[in-house]
């Protein structure tokens, strides 16, 4: 009796370790499955005590049934391989969700061909193949095949029409300073009917549109926000566009376009922005060289209210720019809010005085001619009324007008070139680039103005800076008009609203 329960002792005690030991491995893999793998495990896995069921922000995670159907919702496991760091899980994770969402509303199924756009580690690629989109790839320029290959999303190394669904998350294109070029590609590889969708930050209504119009082949088709996923991102605007299949391409060449009959559509977003613009100066002041100076302070710039960041390029154009150190250094690069763009500057001044001291300044182009309704010969006069301010010593201002003298005018007279400034404007400036002007021409502006808003080039033009010549009171003699010109505030003041009519982000010059 004592050898038998011997023997059941030792067969106790080893089975009572054998139990131990397997304890033990249970614990360690659960261990090793909460801190390295991300709280998740793999289906499969004989370790796997129970399925991962991820959420993010409100959605919930669902599987799509081949076809690109949505039958039901179930778990979603990661290939152990691919899930490196709990971060990258909670991408993955994040996408699917996404993706779910996109097949649930029709954008996309399992038998499209995708593109995911600017990313590095491939997590959204790896998203769409878990869901069954099996045909996908992501492009970036230092690319981790299989999933990424090398490429530039502004310059994407495949043929045109390739694509059934395009994808750019995480804000690639509120980084990107070539939004434009973007957009022109994905133009370019997606398949027509084909949907882009793009993720950006948070952007107003301003900036929303610009991006819209940046997609001249495509079709806005929905937007919604939701919580992103890190700090970098923490809302997500996103944006649906479909591909026309013969939607004509808008350009600053288009004879239909609506640059060039004479009107502008002046949508909702923008009588908001022209809301916020500080008011006209409706009646006329007494001492102007005084209120309209001190009125720069009240002005509204529409970069300090918009985001300006979805837009081709960035134009400032000086009409009647003088010398270099005038308008374009002291007030344009110093004052005005640029949200670190950089603008091309183009410099139209008649006035030969002035010319030499643009031949080095770069990033500038001159324009050696007067700015006019019709490419012609003008007459260019120099002249001084006593009691004016010269901004250049001994130089007073130009205007285009017969030579004549008298009413207290001295001048001196040149023969200059004259150009359709409009007709310049439609051929330098699109619809999708942020363009700013300064016009300060001694009373040619109207004849300027009314030229740009019967040409419709008005509608290419953001915002003005006008400064208008009317006979306004003079500084030197209380209670003496100014006989330089004919016009009256009313009318400079019909010429302001005219714009602001328009779409135009207007402000009083001085």
């Amino acid at each position: 009796m004592e050898l038998v329960a011997g023997k059941f002792g030792v067969f106790r005690n080893v089975v009572v370790r054998f139990l131990l030991f397997s304890l033990l491995i249970v614990i360690i893999r659960f261990a090793y499955v909460i801190t390295i793998r991300g709280e998740s495990c793999v289906a499969g896995d004989d370790f796997c005590f129970f399925s991962t069921t991820a959420s993010t922000g409100n959605h919930n995670l669902v599987t799509a049934a081949a076809g690109g159907g949505h039958t039901g919702r179930s778990s979603v496991t990661l290939n152990p391989t691919a899930a490196a760091s709990p971060e990258f899980h909670k991408r993955v994770m994040f996408y699917i969700t996404v993706f779910q969402d996109l097949i649930v509303d029709g954008f996309l199924n399992t038998q499209s061909k995708s593109l995911c756009l600017e990313t590095p580690a491939g997590e959204d690629v790896y998203a769409l193949r878990e869901i069954g989109v099996e045909d996908s790839v992501g492009i970036f320029k230092k690319a981790m095949k299989p999933l990424v290959v090398n490429g530039l999303g502004f310059r994407q190394p495949f043929e045109d029409n390739t694509f059934d669904f395009i994808f750019s998350g995480n804000g690639v294109l509120d980084r990107s300073d070539k939004t434009a070029s973007f957009a022109s590609e994905i133009c370019r590889t997606l398949k027509p009917e084909g949907y882009v969708v793009v993720h950006t930050g948070s952007i107003d209504t301003y900036s929303f549109n610009s991006f819209i119009r940046l997609f001249n082949c495509c079709k806005f088709i929905s937007s919604r926000e939701f919580d992103g996923f890190d700090s970098d991102l923490p809302r997500v605007h996103e944006i649906v566009m479909k591909k026309e299949i013969d939607m004509k391409i808008r350009s600053k060449t288009d004879p239909n376009s609506k640059n060039s009959v004479g009107s502008c559509s002046v949508p909702g977003y923008k009588q908001e922005l022209l809301k916020k613009a500080e008011p006209l100066i409706e009646t006329e002041p007494l001492k102007p060289w005084i209120t309209l100076k001190r009125n720069i302070e009240n002005v509204k710039y529409l970069s300090s209210m918009a985001d300006i960041g979805f837009k081709n390029r960035y134009v400032y154009v000086d009409v009647g720019a003088r010398s270099y150190g005038s308008s374009i250094v002291s007030w344009f690069k110093k004052q005005y809010p640029k949200q670190n763009k950089t603008f091309d500057i183009y410099a139209i001044e008649a006035d030969k005085h002035f010319h030499d001291q643009y031949k080095s300044k770069k990033g500038v182009t001159l324009l050696p001619y007067a700015a006019w309704v019709r490419n012609e010969s003008l007459v260019f006069e120099i002249n001084q009324t006593p009691g004016d301010e010269n901004v250049e010593t001994g130089r007073g201002m130009g205007r285009i007008q017969a030579a004549k003298t008298g009413g207290g005018i001295v001048g001196s007279t040149d023969v200059i070139q004259g150009f359709d400034f409009a007709d310049w404007l439609k051929n330098t400036v699109t619809e999708n680039d942020f363009v700013v002007m300064k016009m300060d021409v001694e009373g040619t502006e109207f004849d300027l103005i009314p030229r740009l808003i019967e040409t419709g080039a008005i509608c290419l033009i953001d915002e003005v800076f006008l400064e208008c010549h009317y006979n306004r009171w003079q500084k030197c003699c209380p209670g003496v008009r100014s006989p330089k010109y004919q016009k009256r505030y009313g009318q400079c003041l019909d010429l302001f609203k005219s714009l602001r009519q328009r779409g135009v982000l207007v402000h009083q010059w001085w």
